[in-house]
């Protein structure tokens, strides 16, 4: 199913943060290379009213299609023959298209899990997507420093803030991760404005997107 979306699509945005639903998304992948790696697990949680939604967190192998990177294997451990009787990238990618639906992406360094789904998902570019990077927030708050040339490491992150690290290098694992460190620097957000609204996060994110 080809995607349609836009940010007039997303119930909530000019409302107070916590009024807005969010789904946190992790991928894991065949490699590295955004123009040639595929996607091979999903794993997404979402969140209302300002809380994680633990009843709301989804895993799904992925069918690759292509070889696994060595280097891969050892991050994540999954193998071909794990995913052997996984579904395509298309069915996957179509139930994440309904998690998404009215609600913000949240990723932490965002701009890997559009670059992949950007090649796996019909029309995911055009839509461009309502995202909020975690890793741009949490520059902007001071969480992380900028200028450094790469992104905060999402483990590392939610250790320095004293938040719960989940199963490191498992789709699942990491997107309830990175919905830990969202809960957290929205709440720091908050504090400085506490009229925080989800469009704001939204362009907080985008204005601090990059290493």
């Amino acid at each position: 199913m080809r995607w349609s979306r836009s940010a007039s699509s997303v119930a909530g945005l000019d409302g107070p943060w916590r009024e807005a639903e969010y789904c946190v998304v992790d991928l894991e992948t065949t490699g590295l290379d955004l123009r040639s790696d595929v996607i091979i697990s999903v794993g997404s949680v979402l969140v209302r009213q300002g809380r994680l939604v633990w009843s709301t967190r989804e895993y799904q192998p992925v069918r690759p299609g292509r070889p696994i990177s060595e280097s891969a294997m050892t991050v994540h451990g999954l193998r071909a023959q794990d995913l052997a009787e996984a579904p395509g990238i298309e069915e996957v990618a179509d139930r994440l298209r309904q998690r998404l639906e009215g609600r913000v992406l949240v990723a932490h360094a965002a701009w890997v899990e559009q670059a992949f789904l950007g090649r796996a998902v019909p029309g995911w570019r055009r839509a461009r997507p309502v995202v909020v990077d975690t890793a741009a927030l949490m520059r902007a708050t001071g969480a992380a420093p900028s200028g450094t040339g790469h992104e905060p490491d999402l483990e590392d992150s939610a250790l320095g803030l004293g938040l719960c690290v989940h199963t490191p290098h498992h789709a699942l694992g990491d997107a309830l991760t990175t919905a830990e460190i969202f809960l957290a620097m929205a709440s720091r957000l908050e504090r400085r404005d506490p009229g925080l609204t989800a469009r704001t996060l939204v362009e907080t994110s985008r204005r601090h997107t990059g290493t």
